[in-house]
């Protein structure tokens, strides 16, 4: 199983956290917002979801 996460530009505040949490670099801050430059590294753990304030990020099941 495959994860994929998917980041919401309109509520993406550039926090940062999910940059800060991720355990395998997924997300990276470009022009203020994140990007899941490394998306195929997610493992699910869904850290990002939790420190995520905005609810800016979702993880899909591929």
């Amino acid at each position: 199983m495959a994860f994929n996460p998917v980041i919401d530009e309109d509520k993406c505040q550039g926090c940062g956290e999910c940059v800060d949490v991720c355990p395998v670099e997924v997300f990276e801050l470009q022009s203020e917002k994140s990007v899941a430059v490394n998306a195929e590294e997610c493992l699910g753990c869904e850290s990002c979801v939790e420190v995520c304030e905005p609810g800016a990020i979702t993880i899909e099941e591929t």
